[in-house]
């Protein structure tokens, strides 16, 4: 399947091939679904934590005596059911992350980029080089190319002007090829690929 290649400032710079093995799939929501809740459940932090009745700093003391007060039997107030007591089955410190075999993370990768050309929301740019580290520069190059919303992925070194001038631009995320990833391709409304990214995946999934 062939894509026009355009630079920076919009004018064609001719074509490029893109391989169905990676941008032809029929796209299944399944199979991106289960990438994207591994993506995030590795990313949670897992630092939430209540105390439990152990960790209270309350007295153990029973709170009255067993027998005669007509009240129900209770020993230490540091039981969950007290203000101030400890937390039953709350939560604690852990690690969220679950397995997900290669195969999968890469087929889900494969059906992201899929869909994304299938939705027509794929721009492949000749080259990703800033002149100069202007922000103000790059904006309007972006607005030649309608992006408010987009993930570009360069090649494997990025160039730093470029990255200078586009780490202040909202909603615009800038990652080399080998940070590409399935959460960032769907939370972003355009994919901008450099013709070296392009090079790169096919090489990947050869």
């Amino acid at each position: 399947m062939d894509l026009k290649v355009t630079t920076l400032e919009g004018k064609e710079a001719g074509q490029v091939s893109l391989s169905d093995a990676i941008f032809g799939l029929e796209p299944r929501e399944d199979i991106i679904a289960r990438v994207v809740r591994w993506q995030l459940a590795k990313k949670q932090q897992g630092t939430h934590k209540s105390k439990g009745r152990a960790e209270i700093a309350r007295t153990g003391a029973k709170m009255f005596k067993q027998k005669g007060t007509g009240r129900a039997r209770h020993h230490s107030a540091r039981a969950p059911q007290f203000r101030g007591g400890g937390k039953a089955h709350g939560p604690v410190v852990r690690s969220h992350a679950h397995d997900l075999p290669k195969k999968v993370r890469a087929l889900g990768l494969r059906h992201a980029l899929s869909a994304k050309l299938r939705a027509e929301d794929v721009i492949i740019v000749d080259n990703l080089v800033a002149a100069e580290a202007k922000t103000k520069v790059l904006t309007g190059q972006f607005a030649s190319l309608g992006l408010t919303n987009a993930l570009i992925i360069g090649g494997a070194e990025l160039d730093n002007n470029f990255k200078l001038a586009a780490q202040n631009i909202p909603n615009v995320d800038v990652l080399p090829v080998q940070g590409i990833n399935v959460y960032d391709i769907l939370r972003r409304g355009k994919l901008v690929l450099s013709k070296a990214a392009v090079e790169a995946l096919e090489e990947r999934f050869k």
